[in-house]
């Protein structure tokens, strides 16, 4: 499994404008095949924060996720959000534990 986790920083005064933003693009990849989880979840104290965490089966499935056209629009839509720094990080998994 595949973990793909971070980051990005935008003007807090679009936070609903991301959020708009990010709603068709969740609901779409969330079809995808090869996608296990898929989500923006936005900080509580920071109004332009948002945390992106994803799962995936394989660098293929991630891959193929980077050329759909709901991928293709988020990109284009990030410079309407003021987006002002993206660090995502992406994780191998060998083995996953249930903990709780």
């Amino acid at each position: 499994m595949l973990i793909i986790s971070g980051i990005i920083t935008f003007d807090p005064t679009k936070q609903a404008e991301f959020i708009a933003l990010t709603l068709p693009l969740v609901e779409a990849t969330l079809a995808e095949t090869g996608n296990i989880t898929y989500g923006f979840f936005f900080d509580g104290t920071d109004p332009g924060r948002v945390r992106a965490y994803e799962e995936w089966e394989s660098e293929d499935a991630i891959a193929s996720h980077m050329g759909t056209q709901h991928m293709g629009t988020f990109l284009e839509g990030m410079a309407s959000v003021g987006v002002t720094g993206a660090e995502l990080h992406q994780h191998v998994v060998a083995e996953s534990t249930r903990i709780m």
